[in-house]
């Protein structure tokens, strides 16, 4: 059964193409520093926002027409299944991630959830064996059932953290059947809504008791996948515990858990905790810790996680200047973490946003990588700190300074010069790289 009958193949027609249905800029055979677009950009669609979500919000019902929607439990997880690796081969995205409880729906209790899941895991199975789509990475909700309504590894009561591991449990093996390339740890309840009622320093030291667990049961079954944790402040908690890469890189050296996991970086969660998406992949780059991404972007008019498909020129090309910077994302990539708007409901729209997304990193792709050739910020950058390449600069560096030689120094220097940063200027560089496509 064909669930996108009136859609073939998605094709790249150029840059002058009229056709809302062709890539324009996404040519995934296109060689860009010595590797296919393919290659470099590693596309994965996201189950939950394509096939599950319903286009409900807090002030309505779900509006989304989907082919599959007639069906119910395990016949629609099935359906599901059969309409994924369609919209998969169709657009030509070669990974695809998922939740547990994305592909197959829970029972009465673990022992029915895991059969129902089992069945769907071995569908899933039968379609990889005969499609090049992978599995890019899976993980565990643990945030929709009210048995998380104080957390899942923080959990206040002993019985949800048991319950947690379980399903985690269940995820590595899923991930070593299905060769996930890797495993997200996504705490979507691991924090707080008040201080008055938690206890901070168990729920983290049990948080990394937790994943101290994951990593051993990993190497017990013989799963190599990488593992990342994904950083997420705001919502739903007041408070979350992995609220920005820089404190997520603070949690995992203080529990000794940094050689065992990677970042995956999204960018609305990145604006929601006040920062650019370019600043927290940096942040990881420059600590060896960037792993993988989830692409999309936030409405700054919203003070919510609004998903929408990455289309921001900018923010695709710094993200892809880091990612270049960081020599590609191994065995990550760019995830569409991405739903269509609620207003745009056929299921055609599925591959229009994909295609919008798709384009928009193909575009940030070309453009990071001839800034890179061209040595543009480099050049700039080298020479700002140039006053740290000799005399009391260079004692700074190579440690040889002390406060005695600095006052002395400092004495002796009776005119500080400074030299402009340039800023405006190079924001019209990159204006002229972005519009010589």
């Amino acid at each position: 059964m064909s669930y996108f009958e009136n859609i073939s193949k998605i094709q790249f027609e150029g840059a002058q193409s009229k056709n809302p249905f062709a890539f324009k800029h996404y040519n995934p055979e296109e060689v860009i520093g010595g590797k296919s677009m393919e290659e470099q950009l590693r596309f994965s669609i996201a189950y939950w926002h394509t096939f599950t979500a319903d286009g409900s919000d807090p002030f309505g019902a779900g509006t989304m027409q989907r082919p599959w929607n007639s069906y119910s439990h395990m016949d629609l997880a099935k359906a599901r299944v059969e309409a994924s690796f369609e919209l998969y081969e169709k657009l030509g995205a070669p990974y695809f991630a998922f939740h547990d409880r994305d592909i197959a729906p829970e029972g009465s209790n673990l022992k029915e959830t895991n059969e129902n899941l089992d069945v769907i895991v071995s569908m899933i199975q039968d379609y990889m064996k005969t499609s090049n789509v992978k599995l890019l990475w899976n993980t565990a909700n643990m945030f929709t059932n009210p048995r998380f309504v104080h957390g899942a590894a923080t959990s206040s009561n002993a019985d949800v953290f048991a319950y947690a591991a379980a399903q985690v449990k269940k995820g590595l093996e899923t991930a070593k059947l299905l060769g996930a390339e890797n495993y997200v740890f996504w705490g979507g309840r691991e924090g707080y809504d008040t201080l008055l009622n938690t206890d901070l320093k168990l729920e983290l030291d049990n948080l990394a008791r937790f994943l101290h667990l994951a990593v051993d049961y990993a190497k017990e079954i013989g799963y190599d996948g990488q593992f990342l944790i994904e950083p997420k402040p705001k919502e739903p908690t007041t408070h979350q515990y992995d609220t920005d890469a820089a404190t997520t890189l603070s949690f995992l050296r203080q529990y000794g858990l940094d050689d065992h996991f990677k970042l995956n970086l999204e960018a609305n969660h990145a604006t929601l905790a006040g920062h650019t998406f370019e600043h927290e992949l940096r942040t990881a780059r420059i600590n060896g810790m960037l792993g993988s991404v989830d692409a999309n972007q936030g409405d700054p008019l919203l003070g919510w996680d609004t998903d929408e498909f990455p289309t921001d020129l900018y923010s695709t090309t710094l993200a892809m200047y880091e990612i270049l910077q960081n020599g590609g994302l191994g065995k990550g990539g760019l995830n569409f973490d991405a739903k269509v708007r609620r207003a745009s409901f056929e299921a055609d729209d599925l591959f229009l946003s994909h295609i919008a997304g798709m384009d928009a990193f193909a575009i940030g792709l070309k453009t990071a990588h001839r800034l890179i050739e061209d040595r543009v910020f480099e050049e700039m950058i080298s020479e700002r700190y140039s006053s740290y390449t000799k005399g009391i600069g260079l004692d700074i560096v190579e440690g040889r300074a002390n406060f005695h030689s600095l006052e002395k120094h400092a004495l002796e220097n009776s005119q500080i010069q400074n030299r402009s940063g340039r800023q405006e200027n190079l924001k019209a560089v990159l204006n002229q790289y972005l519009l010589n496509q």
